[in-house]
């Protein structure tokens, strides 16, 4: 059984940075396709990134790109997630997905087979 933990949330202001990480246990992390998505007050769990086992393939989605970056470092078992100029409307919570694959990325929230709990990120003006 593979556990998630996000951490690096917390309170900042518009046009501030901060850094998600995700850490796995319990599977082997080089095996898992990795997600962040997000979900805000009275509004679904959306999509913001998601990044192949191997780093080579990443999707962004269109509200984030050029301001979210994901990387992972595998020796670490760790995904991050970088975001710089954030928005009132990055405002959300954070969780980090995992979905056993060897292939390619993906943007769909039905296909991962992991979540962490989640870590609120909060962008005030």
């Amino acid at each position: 059984q593979v556990q998630l933990v996000e951490s690096g949330g917390g309170l900042v202001q518009a046009g501030d940075s901060l850094r998600l990480s995700c850490t796995a246990s319990g599977g082997t992390f080089s095996n898992y396709a990795m997600g962040w998505f997000r979900q805000a007050p009275g509004k679904e769990r959306e999509f913001v990134a998601a990044i192949s086992w191997s780093g080579l393939r990443k999707y962004y989605a269109d509200s984030v790109k050029g301001r979210l970056t994901i990387s992972r470092d595998n020796a670490k078992n760790t995904v991050y997630l970088q975001m710089n100029r954030l928005k009132l409307e990055d405002t959300a919570v954070y969780y980090c997905a995992a979905r056993i694959d060897f292939s390619t990325a993906y943007v769909d929230r039905d296909l991962y087979d992991y979540w962490g709990q989640g870590t609120q990120v909060t962008v005030s003006s």
